[in-house]
């Protein structure tokens, strides 16, 4: 798999098939302790908050704010950091602190110390921005869009293990898959620590700057290059559509169908398998047929449309087929990125993933809250009429605005 990533001129020592592999492993478990969490989070939220489901819904959607504006405020200061003293340690430091998350989570007694593992679980997500840096750092600018949808890849069969080993380990107790996460994160760090190279040459790096780091004051590295601007506000608003899924999937699928853990484990793990596959094995050549704007305009009209059948799809079948169609949207993310990583210049990779992470987390922050007081809203017991699906009605609106805003670009780009 690495050998499909050109390593790019100047890199301080060769970059071998360990080390990346290294990195892609480090996206998948990031995805494998995101995925967990979510089969067992209605009852662990139940259970330790006397609540019923309806309720459940908007604390986990505040869990998942907690965990996003984590991200939001300390990504960019991870990304910085990582151009001025390397990838290496900034990576281990982000996977050794996941590790001690888990444990703290398998522990946690009060909904209050849930918060708190959400919390530092943000805070340890940099090293997906440290590991798009580093991707970066390693890949010709024409092979990006195949590098990252390799990390696509890895970031969806990670959906796919972790909801099913959650949902199954689930079974013997919610914390049980805290523990299991806890072991394989530091089994990475290990193995992270003996076979990664620093990717990021001397002459690449540059000066820590404050202003760089905090959270707003990354926002001006959209600013700072032409075409930049537009193409975050489309992914922003990507990731608020969609975050409609982290919010509702499972307190929805419980509410409509009355999926067990195990069943909510299987759907997101097809979820994670279809998206994988797209991601993985059409990314690129979809891309040197048609072209990212093109092959990405595709993946979010795709998107739309299921997250509008969602909203009223009414068997378990329907929602199977609908996870099919689904796949084209695993496309989105890493054209966009990449189409990002060129218009601003190599010693500002990791000032740049450090932006879209901030981005990406504020609005999947906003969208995560939003969707689940709206699902907690006309699900409870007390409204005159119930409807488990207005959330996806929503949130498929906010998408077809979000790819009318990209075919207005598209367009521009050609004139």
């Amino acid at each position: 798999m690495s050998q499909a990533i050109e390593t790019s001129v100047g890199a301080p020592e060769p970059v071998s098939r360990h080390a990346v592999t290294f990195v892609l492993i480090t996206v998948f478990l990031d995805m494998v302790g995101f995925g967990l969490i979510m089969p067992v989070l209605p009852k662990l939220i139940e259970d330790v908050g006397h609540v019923g489901i309806a309720r459940a819904a908007v604390i986990g959607g505040w869990m998942f704010a907690a965990f996003s504006l984590a991200q939001f405020v300390f990504a960019p200061l991870m990304g910085n950091l990582a151009d001025r003293y390397g990838r290496r340690p900034l990576l281990l430091v982000a996977i050794f602190g996941l590790g001690l998350d888990f444990i703290l989570m398998a522990l946690a007694p009060t909904l209050e110390w849930l918060f708190a593992g959400r919390i530092i679980a943000g805070i340890c997500g940099s090293s997906w921005i440290i590991a798009s840096a580093y991707i970066a750092d390693v890949t010709a600018p024409e092979g990006r869009a195949k590098a990252f949808g390799m990390m696509g890849a890895a970031f969806g069969v990670g959906f796919v293990i972790g909801p099913a080993i959650g949902g199954l380990l689930g079974e013997l107790g919610p914390r049980v898959p805290f523990w299991v996460a806890a072991g394989i994160s530091l089994l990475n760090f290990a193995y992270g620590w003996i076979v990664l190279p620093e990717s990021l040459t001397p002459e690449n790096r540059r000066k820590f700057e404050l202003w760089r780091a905090n959270p707003f004051g990354a926002f001006r590295v959209f600013a700072s290059y032409r075409g930049v601007l537009p193409m975050v506000m489309v992914l922003g608003l990507f990731f608020f559509s969609t975050s409609v899924y982290p919010a509702i999937w499972t307190f929805w699928g419980i509410a409509k169908f009355g999926w067990s853990e195990a069943m909510v484990g299987g759907t997101l793990a097809i979820f994670g398998l279809v998206a994988g596959a797209f991601q993985g094995f059409l990314t690129g050549s979809a891309t040197a047929r048609f072209g990212e704007w093109r092959v990405a305009l595709f993946g979010l009209i795709c998107a739309t449309l299921v997250l509008l059948g969602y909203g009223f799809v009414w068997s378990v079948a329907g929602v199977f087929a609908l996870m099919i169609l689904h796949g084209p949207e695993g496309f989105v993310h890493p054209l966009l990125t990449a189409l990002l990583t060129k218009r601003v210049p190599e010693d500002a990779q990791g000032e740049l993933q450090g932006g879209i992470s901030a981005v990406t987390n504020l609005a999947m922050l906003f969208g995560t809250v939003f969707f689940a007081f709206i699902f907690g809203h006309f699900w409870a017991e007390d409204r005159g009429w119930r409807s488990t699906d207005v959330a996806y009605w929503v949130a498929a609106g906010c998408l077809a605005v979000t790819t009318a805003l990209f075919l207005m670009l598209k367009r521009a780009e050609k004139a």
